[in-house]
């Protein structure tokens, strides 16, 4: 499909190991990179016309990718990257990493995201899932939000004008709206604090996480502030369990990890088991936080 090399940067018959944070290895046949907002609206715009099947993917940080060929489009935001300043006020791209946001505000006297440095999402798809960590969510400090509909409208919303909640947002419920850029209004802040801080957390997230290992983070939201999903599936005794490369870390048990040539069926068959588990013995519905690509 020639023509989508006038949107951006095309890569054809393309390895997805890359773009998942899990590394599972499956295929697409494209993956476009836009290379501005203009590109991204013609290239929505001739998917419509054509009957092109497409998704929009950030990191990859946060899915766990079908075994089989994606035979359409996978849009990735990565060059939409800008970060600019108004005093407090910091505008940046859906693109952006979060980690990176993180360090960057600090070297501007800003702080507010210390939380976020583990974090290896975009910015759009922290939004998409309102991700948190340390009782701070990405809306705390998020101001605005501009995205392309279902009609390719661009839209400039308020935070107090799109819901969200826990793991959870507007754009998580309404997915066909593609977010492209954010403003937030952090405080003041001290580089030295901030930095001290950021260290205090790796440490406790090496400590407790399996980072040495590939996954998507946490698999299911907590079932409530007092309850833990990796405690009830510790105290089942599910740490260790294993099907193929797929495996319940033996150090945070609401972590799924591949351990070497995990697919996609292996990570979803690890994680029926522990839904069917859990709700027989607890009675609870554990909710999935990460999302799937079926094609």
């Amino acid at each position: 499909m020639k023509e989508l090399e006038q949107f951006g940067i095309l890569e054809k018959d393309i390895s997805l190991k890359k773009y998942n944070t899990y590394r599972l290895e499956t295929e697409a046949s494209y993956v476009l990179h836009p290379k501005d907002v203009g590109s991204l609206l013609s290239f929505l715009e001739f998917a419509q016309q054509n009957d092109v099947p497409y998704f929009i993917l950030g990191n990859g940080s946060n899915v766990i990718f079908s075994d089989s060929k994606y035979e359409g489009v996978i849009v990735k935001l990565d060059l939409l990257n800008h970060i600019s300043y108004e005093g407090q006020h910091v505008t940046v791209g859906a693109g952006v990493m979060m980690n990176f946001l993180a360090l960057e505000i600090i070297k501007n006297g800003l702080s507010g995201l210390e939380w976020a440095s583990g974090i290896p999402g975009t910015v759009g798809g922290c939004i998409f899932g309102n991700a948190e960590a340390y009782k701070t969510s990405t809306f705390e400090y998020l101001t605005t939000v501009t995205y392309i509909d279902k009609d390719l409208h661009l839209i400039k919303k308020e935070k107090d004008k799109l819901s969200h909640g826990y793991r959870t947002s507007y754009f998580k419920e309404h997915p066909e709206n593609i977010i492209i850029e954010a403003t937030f209004t952090f405080p003041k802040g001290t580089k030295e604090q901030s930095l001290e801080l950021i260290r205090d957390r790796l440490q406790r997230r090496l400590s407790t996480q399996p980072l040495e290992y590939p996954s998507a983070g946490s698999v299911f939201r907590n079932p409530s502030s007092e309850l833990a999903s990796g405690k009830l599936i510790d105290d089942l005794g599910l740490k260790g369990k294993q099907i193929g490369g797929a495996c319940i870390s033996e150090k945070h048990a609401n972590f799924i990890i591949n351990i070497g040539g995990a697919t996609g069926k292996d990570i979803r068959d690890l994680i029926k088991l522990i839904q069917e588990k859990v709700k027989e013995v607890y009675q609870i519905d554990l909710i999935l936080e990460q999302e799937t690509k079926d094609w």
